[in-house]
């Protein structure tokens, strides 16, 4: 394909139909040969894959290989890849029950975050999917009501509370993202954030001297040996949180 040709248009019509398949019945491929599996089984495959290697090795061809049919075979269950990791967002998001939201607008808000926290912990690959258009599953339709349902009747307007709940995402996405990252660089370097900081901190306390600078070198050095590494993904998702929560109910209090 040429640099300006359109890429192929998706199936929407076929991809919607596959990810309400429980509701509207799964209907047959309309071509290829005798089914040897299952869009289930396709979806299970591309999640286990996905945990194993993450979406930047994912393809396909593995996710065939895995099952062992021909990738073209695989295009009768499926559109493609973009409409499997689709299908395997929305079932990895109805894996655990949402919890009751209860008490304070803060403490329903707190629990939709740590859900969301929990969820991308379990599954890393997720933080690399696009979201801008979402596959619109039963699951992540029921979490989006869900995550509504901590702000409904607080007074705010009803696309207020649509920017609550991103806001909320948006802060934990990038939360785990970090928190993702850092064990990566852990994983592909061999070396325990505590060595990374014993190996590098005689270095970093002769540059980062108090003359030039005086808050930074006080401030990193303090941090450095609180979190033995150049960062807490864990205690920032912690405090960051808090803080968006603080922002979020000045607004709320203050009405819409």
């Amino acid at each position: 394909m040429s640099v300006n040709e359109p890429a192929a248009r998706s199936d929407p019509d076929r991809t919607l139909a596959l990810l309400w398949r429980r509701t509207l019945g799964e209907q047959p491929p309309a071509r290829g040969p005798r089914q040897r599996t299952t869009v289930d089984a396709v979806v299970d495959a591309g999640i286990a894959l996905a945990d194993a290697e993450g979406l930047d090795a994912f393809s396909m061809r593995k996710v065939a290989e895995h099952l062992g049919i021909g990738v073209m075979s695989l295009y009768t269950y499926v559109p493609g890849r973009d409409e499997l990791i689709g299908l395997m967002v929305d079932q990895v998001t109805g894996e655990l029950p949402h919890p009751e939201l209860t008490g304070t607008v803060r403490e329903r808000l707190d629990a939709v975050a740590r859900h969301l926290w929990l969820e991308y912990r379990r599954h890393p690959w997720l933080l690399s999917v696009d979201t801008s258009r979402p596959a619109l599953g039963p699951h992540v339709s029921d979490r989006y009501e869900w995550e509504l349902s901590a702000v409904e009747g607080v007074g705010i307007s009803d696309i207020a509370m649509d920017q609550v709940v991103t806001l909320i995402a948006g802060f934990v996405a990038s939360a785990a993202r970090t928190a993702r990252d850092q064990e990566t660089t852990r994983e592909r370097s061999g070396q325990s954030d505590a060595e990374w900081w014993e190996a590098n901190a005689p270095v970093l306390e002769k540059v980062m001297d108090g003359s030039k600078y005086p808050i930074a070198g006080r401030v990193g050095q303090a941090a450095g040996e609180a979190y033995q590494a150049a960062s807490n993904p864990e205690l920032a998702f912690e405090f960051g949180l808090a803080r968006v929560l603080d922002g979020i109910m000045v607004f709320v209090e203050a009405g819409d």
